[in-house]
């Protein structure tokens, strides 16, 4: 139970370091993340609204694939 914890740490710091990444460079930019059709965006005058669902769905399919191949 141990090894799974260290593994969630290590997972959890990969994931921040690569959200800082992504954030800040483009490095990525071809993968256009949060922009993917599909993804909800609406914009008003003072209001703007943004809903990330097909990249939420994408994210969460890579996650649960990664983590089906470690099980393995």
């Amino acid at each position: 139970m141990a090894s799974l914890g260290r593994l969630l740490i290590v997972l959890g710091v990969v994931f921040i370091l690569l959200g800082i990444v992504l954030s800040y460079s483009n490095i990525f930019s071809f993968l256009r993340f949060g922009r993917l059709p599909g993804d909800i965006v609406v914009k008003r005058e003072n209001f703007s609204f943004y809903f990330p669902i097909t990249t939420s769905i994408l994210l969460s399919l890579v996650i649960t694939l990664i983590l089906f191949l470690l099980r393995k």
